[in-house]
Formats: structure tokens, sequence, C-alpha cells
């Protein structure tokens, strides 16, 4: 059974950095695709940024350059490093991991969520 237990989030004021873990076991990162999607209060879930089996990432276009997706094999674990927050970024992230395919991004197995509060 694939599990996956986020951390790291908390309350950062506006600028600063975060850096989120997820931690899995029942699977290997390495082994399928991994991503990181946010739920703000009010508004629909939405995919941040993922990356294959190839290491290859994607990113939302309102993080690219500020959120850094990455993975560790030796610890099996992902990561997002957040910087230059912005209020909007304020929402609950979940780590999940599924299939790339077809140029799509299917997330099968999720993490119950870590919150993220950007605010001064």
């Amino acid at each position: 059974q694939v599990q996956l237990v986020e951390s790291g989030g908390g309350l950062v004021q506006p600028g600063g950095s975060l850096r989120l873990s997820c931690a899995a076991s029942g699977t290997i990162v390495s082994r399928l695709a991994m991503g990181w999607y946010r739920q703000a209060p009010g508004k629909e879930r939405e995919l941040v940024a993922y990356i294959r089996i190839t290491g290859s990432t994607n990113y939302k276009d309102s993080v690219k350059g500020r959120f850094t997706i990455s993975r560790d094999s030796a610890k099996n674990t992902v990561f997002l490093q957040m910087n230059s927050l912005k209020p909007e970024d304020t929402a609950v992230y979940s780590c999940n991991a599924g299939e790339y395919t077809s140029s799509t991004y299917y997330p099968r197995y999720w993490g119950q969520g870590t919150q993220v509060t950007v605010s001064s």
C-alpha cells in the first residue's frame, strides 16, 4: 500500500521560503511520477508541479522561477522548495504519486496535505 506523508508547511511572511517534504512508503519515488497539488479556500484544486520518472519537471505558470520540485531516491522523498512566497500561494499542499502518459500527469495516490499560509 502506497503511503505519502507531507511535512514542512507553516506560516511564512511574504517573500519567505518553505520546503515541503513528501516521504513515500510502499513505493519507490523514482519509479513513479510525483507531484504537488494545492487547494485554497473556495478554489479548485490545482496542479503546482510534477516530476517524471525521467527527472524532467513541469510547473504551473504562476510558480515558475519560484518553486522547485525534486526527489531524493535514497530517502524515497520528494521535495517542493518554495521561494519568494506570495499571499496567493496560501493553500493546503498535497503530495501525490501517479503516472505520466500522453503528456498528462495522472495522480493515483495522495497524502493528507499540509497547510501553507503566507501572511504578514
